[in-house]
């Protein structure tokens, strides 16, 4: 009985050394093997003793200058720089940046995008758009290049062309009268010219992928449409396009889902104001086209004229509701009185619900900053004095741009460089640009233009040479 006990107890003595108990060889390995399975875990994460998530938190309040660098770290934080899973977090955070992102055509009629972080004050090029056109619409402006020899085509061909100075730039530029357009954080180039033939073809640029990709096309091919947003949803509306006789304007309208990547038919303007006309003569001799596109008060305004080569005639325009798919005309006011940039085309801009425009002047300094009064269906002065150096023979001697809440003008300065101007208010104005900056509020307690001219100052926010260039549109993305 005892030896029994004794062996028994030997025996469990002995399972607890084989179970509990191991050789110094065998602790080695085994401490090997969990130290590698810690560093392999530590390496795993984005920063080292820190959850993924609280990384994300960190990254996400970084400037987002710094994330093209912050790619290079390694695969993990550049797939993590290539996700929207950190531009969600900028958003619940509130640390999303407004960047100003432009388009200008450089020598041998090429377009370029470059983008300008305010803040930073830093200039990036994005990568060049493909130069791709459908084989469809290839085939399409082949066969039709002889209609170019027709009458009718040709006048309306040198009327695009002489009022916007591009001359013969869509025979040999594809993209030459595109339409630009920026929705749920993506950059979108929609139709133009390319070998004499309007296209259909949109393609999008996505700031988190540095990528362009082709998405579907419009149903008709336009050139100098117009675009504008709504409900994150992207309108294009007029423009001209390529029918048996030559170029035609278009009354059409269409909207683009980014959601769903598919587009929608909206209700053709009616320009009312051309069936009004007092002769047939003239009903078949002025052509209506939309001149420009704000997105204002959750609706559509879209100026309009009639023109007739050389002659351009104001006729108000006309708004789109969503809310009833439907057109009506716009206030007379707002449409007679509506800056013209150039003969045919015009320019706004949106800032805290105020609607702004541009009224430019052939000399330097004398552009006026008007802004519409809804109550009184008129265009008010409000800033009296605009540093543009207009340039006759450009197609964009100036754009207007809204970020950081503030009013904004690109134009070229005295020396043919490119400034992005801010207005400040000069009795603020002081080393912060928090204190000097312009707002909606502040426009309005100046009402005479005597008076805007010694409040306001232009502040240059970013400059930057690109040689022999010219403006051709803008868009600020938020992200």
């Amino acid at each position: 009985m005892g030896s029994f006990f004794s062996v028994a107890n030997t025996k469990s003595k002995s399972d607890r050394i084989e179970w509990n108990e191991a050789t110094p060889n065998e602790a080695c390995k085994r401490q090997r093997v969990s130290s590698t399975t810690i560093d392999d875990e530590e390496n795993s994460r984005l920063i080292p003793h820190l959850p993924d998530e609280l990384s994300l938190q960190i990254i996400a309040r970084l400037p987002r200058i710094c994330y093209l660098n912050l790619r290079l770290v390694s695969r993990k934080w550049k797939a993590t720089m290539m996700s929207s899973e950190v531009y969600k977090v900028r958003k619940e955070l509130g640390t999303i940046e407004e960047w100003l992102y432009l388009l200008i055509k450089v020598g041998d009629n090429k377009l370029q995008w470059h983008t300008l972080d305010p803040r930073s004050r830093m200039w990036q090029r994005l990568p060049p758009m493909p130069n791709f056109v459908d084989e469809e619409d290839s085939r399409k402006g082949s066969s039709r290049l002889w209609m170019w020899n027709m009458v009718e085509g040709i006048r309306i061909a040198e009327v695009i062309r002489g009022f916007l100075g591009q001359k013969d730039a869509y025979d040999e530029m594809p993209f030459c009268g595109c339409a630009i357009g920026a929705v749920d954080g993506c950059l979108y180039v929609l139709g133009g010219f390319s070998k004499a033939s309007t296209m259909r073809c949109v393609w999008r640029f996505d700031p988190i992928q540095n990528t362009w990709s082709k998405v579907n096309s419009m149903s008709t091919g336009r050139a100098y449409c117009k675009t504008g947003i709504l409900d994150n949803k992207l309108y294009v509306v007029g423009g001209v396009s390529q029918g048996q006789a030559g170029l035609i304007p278009l009354q059409s309208a269409e909207v683009f889902d980014p959601s769903t990547d598919t587009w929608s038919d909206v209700p053709s303007m009616p320009f009312s104001r051309a069936q009004v006309l007092p002769t047939a003569f003239l009903a078949d001799m002025l052509k209506p086209i939309a001149t420009g596109l704000t997105s204002y008060m959750g609706r559509l305004f879209v100026p309009q004229s009639l023109y007739a080569w050389p002659f351009f005639v104001d006729v108000g325009g006309e708004i789109y509701d969503p809310a009833t798919n439907s057109w009506v005309e716009m206030p007379s006011g707002m449409g007679e009185g509506w800056p013209a940039r150039q003969a045919g085309t015009k320019l706004s801009v949106v800032i805290d619900g105020e609607l702004y425009a541009l009224d430019p002047s052939s000399s330097i300094d004398s552009g006026r900053i008007k802004v519409y009064d809804q109550g009184e269906d008129v265009w008010k002065v409000v800033i009296g004095k605009v540093p543009i150096y207009y340039a006759a023979d450009s197609e964009s001697p100036y754009l207007l741009a809204g970020f950081h809440g503030k009013l904004h003008v690109v134009t070229k300065g005295a020396n043919r460089d490119i400034v992005v101007l801010r207005a400040d208010l000069r009795n603020n104005f002081d080393s912060s640009p928090s204190n000097s900056t312009l707002s909606h509020s502040s426009l309005h307690e100046f009402p005479e233009p005597a008076a805007e001219s010694d409040a306001v100052v232009w502040n240059a926010v970013a400059r930057r040479d690109f040689g022999q260039a010219e403006l051709v549109s803008c868009q600020v993305i938020d992200m």
